[in-house]
């Protein structure tokens, strides 16, 4: 299972890190995600789910 948003879809960001002599490696930007319990058609399941999701109120929360 990818470490992806179940809503928004969203992914890693690459970029570079730069050391002090300004040479570049490659790196990953994690998304922040949370495994959540949502309502899935009535059965509740576990999906990650980006906290900006979460905060905007677009998941519904399974009991």
């Amino acid at each position: 299972m990818a470490k992806v948003c179940h809503v928004c879809s969203k992914g890693p960001a690459f970029g570079n890190s730069r050391s002090h002599s300004m040479v570049a490696t490659r790196r990953r930007f994690e998304p922040n995600l949370q495994r959540v319990r949502i309502d899935d058609n009535g059965t509740p399941r576990r999906v990650y789910v980006c906290t900006r999701c979460l905060k905007a109120g677009k998941v519904a929360k399974a009991l």
